[in-house]
């Protein structure tokens, strides 16, 4: 009985952590800026085992590109879609390039093709095709893309934290209150504003050149449309809550499609 007293008084509720709990991160300074460190490996991008997509309503190339960590430029190559880069619902679009095969000529061929009498000179009546229907573009509003190196700022203030989702691995997040100013951390051109991307909340992704795209994730209130141009430090939205409940903002820069880490872009000393 002794012993079994003795059992029981030992044991105990084993602690249980709480997985969303927000963790301030001690950035380490360095020549670059702030860099968060984080022991979790980011997990791979999101995959489409149909290799294609299918446009959704309010679906953006860029979106499209952003969803699958792809450059908006290699997506409208291997889909043949050109500037301004239109695209409607329920267009197939690709997401791997189409390999070509190249046929290797007979040696009959090259006779047959000597051999071929001359064509006749009869006209060809060509069948009477439908006109293209015209597209009215967004009217692009403001000032034009900068040139040149870009010059960035930070998109708000807070604290910088940490969670395990997947998207807090391809950017950072910025703790602060709801309905806080969030800014635009460089001069460009609004290519996407709404809810259509799993996992962002409501989102802006700002194209500033032809290699850099931002994104800010997780707002309350969106202050800006698609084909906007904003200067540097314009408020584009305000704060909101993530998929955890933390009033956060994520925020990525992507280069060519690929996730690079912020803080090696933004100043060191916050405005």
């Amino acid at each position: 009985m002794l012993v079994l007293l003795q059992a029981c008084a030992g044991t105990g509720t084993a602690p249980v952590t709480n997985r969303d709990e927000v963790k301030e991160l001690r950035p380490t300074v360095t020549q670059h800026g702030i860099v968060t460190k984080s022991s979790a490996k980011p997990k791979p991008a999101l995959q489409n085992k149909s290799g294609v997509h299918i446009v959704n309503r309010g679906d953006t190339l860029y979106s499209i590109a952003w969803r699958y960590n792809f450059d908006y430029k290699s997506l409208a190559h291997w889909n043949n879609i050109n500037a301004p880069y239109t695209i409607y619902p329920g267009q197939i679009i690709r997401l791997k390039p189409v390999l070509k095969k190249q046929g290797i000529p007979l040696k009959s061929d090259s006779v047959a093709k000597k051999t071929l009498p001359a064509p006749t000179t009869k006209p060809i009546t060509k069948p009477l095709q439908e006109k293209p229907k015209v597209i009215v573009q967004k009217k692009k509003t403001g000032p034009a893309l900068p040139n040149g190196p870009i010059k960035w700022a930070w998109p708000t203030n807070g604290k910088l934290v940490m969670s395990n989702s997947p998207t807090s691995k391809k950017g950072i997040d910025i703790a602060g209150k709801s309905g806080q100013a969030i800014k635009a951390a460089a001069a460009g051109e609004v290519v996407y504003s709404g809810s259509g991307l799993l996992g962002y909340g409501k989102l802006i992704i700002i194209k500033h050149n032809e290699t850099y795209l931002s994104a800010y994730a997780y707002n309350s209130k969106l202050l800006v449309k698609e084909g906007d141009r904003v200067t540097m430090g314009q408020q584009i939205s305000e704060m909101g809550r993530d998929n955890a409940g933390r009033t956060v903002l994520h925020f990525e820069i992507r280069q060519n499609g690929k996730p690079v880490t912020p803080t090696r872009h933004l100043p060191q000393k916050r405005a």
